[in-house]
């Protein structure tokens, strides 16, 4: 049968009390040697009896050096909630600054779109008309250097294509004179004039001799006729065609 559980309260017998303090004493000073030797940890264990006796344990490094380091790492606890509680104050006043300067300039903007304008005095009102009467100043100087510009670009752009006008023209009118040459040198090669230019030179006579019973003259015509049929054939050939 297991132990129950031990109901943790004040052990009312003096005795008892003081055993059970020398026990748990050697046992969490045991255990707080383990952790420091186990964990590579700096313990400090400082404990006080009834009677105000001190009992104490502390690694390698000395009891005071770690209330040292305790002292440090509290303090900048302290100052680290410190500063985030001050923080939070400056985020909450920066926040009711912000929120003031939001309201009032949409109460400004309203006003200048002719809203709320019952709690502004006579001098308001007019400070108000002036800063309006500047603003559409500077608004219209705007609008008119952007019109300007626009204007000179489009200006700009105008010039630039008369100019590839001009060139393309310039390089049409090149092309028909070209193509106008070309026509008139063809209409004079191949016109009806053109077969003089395509008369072979005078082919010289062969001598083949006479036929008997023919003078002379006679035969040489002959021989003449028959050299130059063939050219004559190939003339009217190509004026058939």
């Amino acid at each position: 049968m297991g132990r129950g559980r031990v109901q943790l309260k004040r052990i009312e017998n003096k005795i008892n009390r003081q055993v059970t303090f020398s026990k748990r004493r050697a046992g969490l000073l045991k255990k707080a040697h383990e952790i420091s030797v186990l964990c590579d940890a700096e313990v400090a264990l400082i404990i006080f009896s009834t009677k105000g006796k001190l009992f104490e344990y502390s690694t390698d490094s000395s009891m005071e050096k770690i209330l040292e380091r305790y002292e440090r790492y509290c303090y900048a606890e302290r100052q680290l909630v410190a500063t985030d509680l001050e923080s939070q104050g400056n985020l909450s006043l920066e926040y009711s600054r912000l929120k003031a300067k939001i309201e009032l300039l949409q109460k400004t903007q309203r006003q200048f779109l002719g809203e709320d304008l019952e709690s502004l005095s006579l001098r308001e009102l007019q400070n108000m008309e002036q800063q309006l009467d500047n603003g559409l100043k500077r608004i219209r100087s705007k609008k008119n250097q952007l019109m300007y510009e626009s204007i000179s670009e489009l200006q700009k752009k105008e010039k630039e294509m008369q100019e590839q006008n001009k060139m393309l023209a310039k390089k049409i009118k090149e092309k028909e004179k070209t193509m106008s040459q070309q026509a008139q040198w063809e209409q004079q090669n191949h016109g009806p004039g053109a077969s003089s230019f395509l008369l072979p030179q005078p082919i010289p006579c062969l001598n083949m001799g006479t036929y008997e019973g023919e003078a002379p003259e006679v035969t040489r015509r002959n021989e003449l006729d028959l050299s130059l049929e063939p050219m004559y054939s190939w003339h009217l050939g190509c004026f058939a065609t």
